[in-house]
């Protein structure tokens, strides 16, 4: 997908006239309204449109909230990833505050990622440590280093001792460790305070619980473009925007768009935990083959994720199932599952479920170009540097890549939609 690529010029702006073109954008996820967002306050009508009751109710909601630097992606020794998704880790912070009005850091977890090699992952430690250097360096040397989430223009990573990795982890497990200068966020609190910003700006008119069904162009694919959805919306709009997460490409393939090459949905469910007491713990990783997170964001709200137990489905369908059946017991299984993936492993990971007064288990897809098992070493899922925009006409599709590199993308998109 090209990033770059020109967006067709307004009406009337060979003569100096410009109209107020109308905008709707599909989604009101993390991109959506990130974008909804920028385009209004530079003056844009923009039509909001999701299948739920309310923005940022799906994936950008329930995940981890990783602002990534490229730490997580040690089996991609090109650097591609970690090139790619820099620029909207570092100004993740920043964007987002401005975006919801007040400083972004009450939602920050306070210590750095521990990144854990498990015996079975595809990279070895002292091949995940070259590739760390060198993202280190990557890092340090951004000129945006010191505006992430806590000033980085001198952090690097360091490589936990033996003794380091066996007060956290079982060292017959966990084969080495890294300190990374990664931050999380609570997405939820995110997501609420994104649901006020857009419900308060005057020219965003959301559109939601309406599901997006087709785009076709009604004048010539850079004219006017018809939108079809249920219930009963049939409207012409002089751009769409498909920032659609889960069944993207299925708009896409009706607007003429053609698709990537392979691509999978993932539907993993996780963890989301608040403690009766304040826990002590630290943000760690383990990574990758069997994957699972623990996020500490207050000391009393956490995420836990144990991928094999959290993984519903994994397919290439232009559009799966989002609301899949669940048998009733999966809640249960999954606790269960997550448990018996991380104890093991990080023993104190079973005090926060012994603490908890509260257990959410919620989810979303997860989307990528490419296919494969994250415990092959080929798998294309090492890598995540394909995502930006393509664009047919007045209809852009955007493949977000990463959470992180949401309110980034956004922008620069954002720009490029009102300097055409």
């Amino acid at each position: 997908m090209n990033p770059a690529a020109v967006l067709p010029k307004r009406a009337g702006a060979a003569t100096g006239r410009r109209r107020e073109r109308r905008i709707a954008i599909l989604g009101a996820g993390i991109m959506g309204t990130s974008l909804a967002l920028f385009l209004a306050r530079r003056g844009a009508a923009v039509w909001l449109f999701d299948r739920e009751r309310a923005p940022m109710c799906g994936a950008s909601r329930w995940n981890e909230g990783k602002i990534h630097l490229g730490y997580l992606y040690g089996a991609d020794p090109t650097l591609d990833t970690a090139r790619r998704i820099l620029p909207g880790g570092l100004a993740f912070g920043a964007l987002v505050s401005e975006l919801i009005g007040t400083d972004v850091s009450p939602a920050v977890t306070e210590r750095d990622d521990l990144f854990l090699i498990h015996r079975d992952s595809v990279a070895g430690p002292d091949a995940v440590a070259g590739v760390y250097r060198r993202i280190d360096d990557l890092v340090r040397s951004h000129p945006d280093a010191g505006h992430y989430l806590a000033d980085l223009s001198a952090a690097a990573s360091r490589r936990l001792s033996a003794g380091e990795i066996a007060g956290i982890a079982d060292p017959e497990v966990v084969v080495g460790g890294f300190r990374a200068p990664e931050r999380s966020v609570d997405t939820g609190w995110i997501a609420d305070r994104m649901c006020e910003a857009v419900r308060s700006e005057p020219r965003i008119d959301l559109r939601m619980s309406t599901t997006i069904t087709a785009a076709h162009p009604a004048e010539g694919e850079t004219g006017v473009w018809r939108l079809r959805g249920t219930p009963d919306l049939d409207e012409r709009f002089d751009l769409v925007v498909n920032a659609l997460w889960h069944g993207r490409l299925a708009i896409d393939s009706t607007a003429g768009l053609p698709l990537p090459g392979s691509w999978s949905n993932r539907l993993r469910y996780s963890l989301f935990v608040r403690t009766g007491r304040e826990l002590d713990l630290p943000n760690a990783t383990v990574a990758v083959g069997p994957f699972g997170d623990v996020k500490n964001y207050t000391g009393r709200n956490f995420y836990l994720s144990w991928y094999p137990a959290g993984l519903v489905a994994d397919t290439d369908a232009l559009c799966p199932p989002l609301d899949p059946v669940l048998e009733p017991e999966f809640e249960a299984r999954l606790v269960a599952g997550v448990r018996a993936g991380l104890s093991p492993i990080l023993p104190w990971t079973g005090d926060v479920l012994d603490a908890a007064d509260r257990i959410l288990v919620r989810g979303g897809y997860v989307f990528a170009q490419g296919k494969g098992s994250l415990s092959d070493p080929g798998s294309e899922l090492h890598r995540r540097d394909r995502f930006g925009t393509a664009r047919r006409g007045a209809y852009v599709s955007v493949d977000t890549g990463k959470y992180s590199t949401a309110p980034w993308l956004a922008r620069r998109l954002a720009a490029e939609i009102m300097a055409a």
